[in-house]
């Protein structure tokens, strides 16, 4: 059976393993880096990567594997990374942070100690929601028409009826309440539209209207809420951050949870998705794109110039849709906005 512990070991075997897909011969050192590192608890493996390289995500290119320690390719807190070079080339070694006794041991410490690759916590609760669906997506899906009891609105536990879910296949849906439209950021094309999580419910009675009992309440539910059946896929939440496969130039073209200000561990929404070559795990480059401001210094009146675009940052693609995807900043050198753009590291 393939457990949670066999999950993690795989997430951190892949991530020290996979995460150099596209090698370079060279992978460049950060100037400042120290010479040894003690793991402590809250760290991830791309922030102890960046101590000691310029691109975290190219960290397996200098790993090298201890065969004389048990599962090197988990780190805890307390363990110790080293720094050295072979042949003129950096080597990253781990040392574990325990007292090492001539005799045979185990350690003790469980796979659910080891540290994480990115902060999860950051994007939680982007793993299974939000959703992003298409037009002929919110036509076909059930929608809310009224509640028992004359309830104006829908909370917990107040029955809900539905136009129409005409079998038992699901019992569980989760109530969406349709959003903005995603747009292209060059073109203007809709891409696709959010949709909010407003609740869960459980079908009672299939029908037309069908009733179902509305739970796990975030906002009020209205008339013209959406329901999408809840499957039993696991989010992913392993994920190896490699270049995409193909070259893939696109924008930010939104940013979630409410927040105005882009920075690192903001969550944002990229124009381009998987029908575009992108896959969670993806790392993309950042850059400002420059503003186009009027020339006050040539005699042509009106004339204008566009800025050019300026490094800005690093994201890690975690989950996509057909046209777009949800992305999570690493690193921002300077204020990252919406329309910026994104391309291959």
């Amino acid at each position: 059976m393939f457990t949670s512990r066999n999950k993690l070991a795989c997430l951190v075997f892949g991530l020290l393993i996979s995460w150099g897909a596209l090698a370079a011969d060279t992978v460049a050192v950060n100037p400042s880096h120290p010479d040894r590192y003690v793991v402590v608890k809250g760290d991830t493996l791309w922030d102890i990567a960046g101590k000691f390289l310029r691109d975290p995500w190219l960290w397996p290119d200098v790993w090298y594997v201890n065969p004389q320690i048990a599962n090197p390719h988990l780190i805890y807190p307390g363990d110790i990374i080293t720094m050295t070079y072979v042949n003129g080339q950096p080597r990253l070694g781990l040392q574990r942070g325990s007292v090492v006794q001539l005799s045979p041991q185990v350690r003790s410490t469980p796979l659910s100690g080891a540290i994480p690759a990115i902060p999860i916590d950051a994007i939680h609760q982007f793993l299974t929601r939000p959703y992003v669906m298409d037009q002929d997506d919110l036509d076909s899906a059930p929608y809310v028409v009224a509640f028992a009891d004359e309830h104006i609105l829908g909370s917990n536990d107040v029955r809900a009826y539905v136009r129409a879910i005409d079998t038992t296949d699901n019992q569980k849906f989760d109530v969406v309440r349709p959003g903005d439209a995603y747009k292209d950021a060059e073109t203007g094309e809709i891409l696709g539209y959010e949709a909010l999580y407003i609740s869960s419910s459980e079908l009672l009675k299939p029908g037309d209207p069908a009733t179902l009992t509305l739970t796990d309440m975030e906002l009020e539910t209205l008339k013209g809420d959406r329901l999408l059946p809840v499957t039993d896929d696991t989010p992913l939440n392993t994920f190896f951050p490699s270049a995409p496969k193909q070259a893939v130039n696109g924008s930010i073209i939104a940013v979630l949870n409410g927040v105005s200000q882009i920075g690192q561990f903001n969550v944002v929404v990229l124009d381009r998705g998987a029908n575009d070559g992108l896959e969670p795990g993806n790392v993309m480059a950042i850059d400002h794109r420059g503003e186009t401001i009027r020339d006050t210094v040539s005699k042509n009146t009106g004339e204008t110039v566009t800025l050019p675009d300026e490094t800005a940052g690093t994201l890690m693609v975690f989950r996509t849709f057909d046209r777009v995807s949800f992305a999570l900043i690493m690193k921002a050198t300077r204020a990252l906005h919406v329309l910026d753009r994104v391309h291959n590291p």
